[in-house]
């Protein structure tokens, strides 16, 4: 596996490649960002990976400068798999040598509620980088997790409407024997806290069998599930019942004719904001 630093080296390991396989990360990977290379592996060659923890997707009060940076244990790890031919791993002077002005700026009905409504600015760091990612790896193929639902959803719409040359690839989400779904933020969890934190997938669950029982109100739906993960001493940010095609909600006419739904929660265990969700 080739290692670089600089986006001259990138360019250089990767000219004249027309089948490029592509997964971002902010590093710290786990069992789950392994599992998209695999599959960024099947779908083409060479596969490149990235590693940037990227500054302007955190908020003031977010954990940027204590997120895990573990890039040798990463290198590592990605070593001993053989999926990559490239790790890309840039500091923030390479990718920013100076103010990122020019931003992406997603739209609000898409990018401004659930993750958006809670950290404004997010997904206009996320798009940002993504799109600067792109122009430097040039995939034909990038691969995202379905954990992070509404990123997956505002990069397609991204690519589709700036007529980007690259297939999105949806990996689903990967999940610990308890259910809870895999996440670099989870090594912040305490013991008691990591017992407690399969709860959010058994709420999502339950919130599922409810749904195909035929309990329509999504209104109802949410106000359980934040009662729920409340009562448990969980802060929720969210706990919501969406269209799967543009995350707003459904209609109750919409569900009873079939709509591909999911359903997304967001919420705070002692000091770590966990999310996920669960399609129906």
């Amino acid at each position: 596996m080739k290692v670089v630093h600089t986006i001259e080296e990138l360019r250089d390991q990767l000219r004249g490649q027309l089948r490029v396989a592509f997964v971002p990360t902010m590093g710290n990977l786990h069992p789950a960002h392994l599992a998209l290379m695999k599959m960024a592996r099947q779908h083409g060659d060479p596969v490149v990976a990235s590693i940037f923890v990227n500054p302007l997707q955190f908020g003031p009060d977010e954990d940027f400068s204590e997120y895990p940076r573990t890039l040798e244990d990463d290198i590592r790890k990605l070593e001993q798999e053989r999926d990559v031919y490239v790790l890309f791993a840039p500091n923030e002077k390479e990718m920013y040598p100076e103010p990122q002005n020019f931003q992406i700026q997603p739209p609000g009905g898409l990018g401004g509620i659930l993750e958006g409504a809670v950290r404004p600015g997010f997904f206009t760091g996320v798009s940002t980088v993504v799109m600067k990612l792109f122009s430097c790896v040039q995939p034909r193929v990038a691969v995202f997790g379905k954990k992070d639902y509404q990123q997956l959803m505002v990069i397609r719409n991204m690519c589709r409407q700036f007529q980007l040359p690259v297939d999105i690839l949806a990996h689903e989400t990967v999940r610990d024997a308890d259910g809870l779904a895999l996440s670099s933020r989870n090594r912040y969890l305490s013991a008691h806290e990591r017992a407690e934190a399969t709860q959010l997938y058994a709420a999502l669950s339950a919130a599922r069998e409810q749904v195909l029982d035929g309990k329509l109100d999504t209104d109802t739906l949410s106000a359980w599930g934040h009662q729920l993960l409340s009562d448990r001493g969980w802060q929720v940010d969210y706990f919501s019942l969406r269209r799967q095609r543009d995350l707003l909600a459904p209609e109750p006419h919409e569900i009873e004719q079939g709509e591909p739904l999911v359903i997304l929660a967001a919420a705070r265990l002692g000091d770590t904001r966990l999310i996920d969700n669960l399609e129906i």
